[in-house]
């Protein structure tokens, strides 16, 4: 993300969006402190293995004094949730060359 490397857990789910368009839905799990060390705040580019730069965005999470307006704060839990919505796939083939992780699934 932004330029560095680390691995992180995600999940991609899909749904047909209009016509023959489809939208991907990202979720991912960075490491808290690695986020920090960084001067990552609420958002990020996630690169992925095809290429793809795909903006993520941290929610702010829950914290009790509602101070800190959706910035990462180091309170916050380990590991951060991270999530993006793509829509910019217009056909199955460049939903394969972004997500190779469908691989010819029936969307």
């Amino acid at each position: 993300m932004n330029g560095q490397v680390s691995p992180v857990t995600h999940t991609v789910g899909l749904k047909q969006g209009k016509g023959r368009s489809y939208e991907v839905d990202i979720r991912l799990m960075a490491p808290r402190d690695w986020l920090l060390q960084r001067g990552f705040e609420r958002d990020a580019v996630l690169v992925t293995q095809s290429g793809a730069r795909i903006p993520v965005y941290h929610d702010g999470g829950s914290h009790h004094d509602g101070s800190n307006d959706g910035r990462l704060d180091p309170a916050d839990t380990i590991s951060i949730e991270l999530t993006a919505r793509d829509d910019s796939c217009t056909s199955e083939v460049d939903l394969m060359r972004k997500y190779p992780e469908f691989d010819g699934t029936d969307a």
